[in-house]
C-alpha cells in the first residue's frame, strides 16, 4: 500500500499509526490474529481498531474498515467535518465586502469591483489558518477592524479606500488579517461612530 504524505497526516489526525493500518490490513486479507499474552501490543492494537470500530469483537472487518483501507488505495481518507468551523468561515465570508461599493454614514462611495471571490478555495485556506492555532473570531474581528479603519479614511480623506482591499483569496493567502489580529489583541479599534481610534 502507497501512503501519500498527505494521506499520513490524516491518519495520525484521526490517532491512527500505520502498525494499525498494517493490522487491519491483514484482518481484511482473511489473517487470524491471535490474542495470545505474549503478543501484547498486537492484542493492544486489535482492541483499538474494535474501539474505533474498524473490526468487529470476532475480528470481521466493518463497513468503515473497508471505506478506510479503499480511501488509502485512492486519494483521500474521509474526514469529519467540524461545524463550529463552518459556522465561524460562513461569519467570515458574510463580513467580507462583495464589492468595493459601500455606504457610510450617509455617504456613498462607489466601487470597482467584487472582491469576494473563489468561496471554496477560500474556505480550504481559512480551515489551514485554524489548523495553526488561529481563531476563527479573531479573523472575523480583525476583518471587521480592517474594514471600519477603510470607511473611516474613506470618509477623512474623501476618496474610497475600499478600492485598494484585496480580494478574499490574496487577502488570506498575503496574510494581510495578522496586524489587524494583533490591533485587537492590543484593544486597539477603529470606531464605527468616530473619526477616531479608541485604545
Amino acid at each position: 500500500m502507497n501512503i501519500k504524505l498527505e494521506q499520513f497526516k490524516e491518519l495520525i489526525d484521526k490517532g491512527l499509526s500505520l502498525d494499525l493500518i498494517y493490522v487491519l490490513q491483514k484482518i481484511s486479507e482473511g489473517v487470524i490474529i491471535k490474542q495470545e499474552k505474549e503478543y501484547f501490543k498486537v492484542n493492544n492494537i486489535v482492541y483499538t481498531l474494535e474501539r474505533k470500530g474498524y473490526i468487529t469483537h470476532e475480528n470481521i472487518i466493518t463497513l468503515e474498515g473497508k471505506e478506510l483501507l479503499d480511501s488509502l488505495k485512492t486519494t483521500k481518507i474521509k474526514t469529519k467535518r467540524f461545524p463550529k468551523r463552518d459556522e465561524e468561515f460562513e461569519q467570515w465570508w458574510k463580513t467580507y465586502p462583495g464589492t468595493t461599493e459601500f455606504v457610510w454614514k450617509g455617504r456613498r462611495f462607489a466601487g470597482s469591483r467584487a472582491i469576494r471571490i473563489k468561496k471554496e478555495e477560500c474556505r480550504s485556506k481559512f480551515e489551514k489558518i485554524l489548523d495553526e492555532g488561529i481563531l476563527g473570531e479573531d479573523m472575523v474581528k480583525a476583518l471587521e477592524c480592517e474594514i471600519t479603519q477603510k470607511k473611516e479614511e474613506s470618509l477623512k480623506r474623501n476618496e474610497n479606500k475600499l478600492n485598494y482591499m484585496q480580494n478574499t483569496l490574496t487577502y488570506l493567502n498575503q496574510r494581510t488579517f495578522e496586524p489587524y489580529i494583533e490591533l485587537v489583541k492590543e484593544n486597539i479599534v477603529f470606531s464605527s461612530t468616530t473619526n477616531s481610534v479608541d485604545i
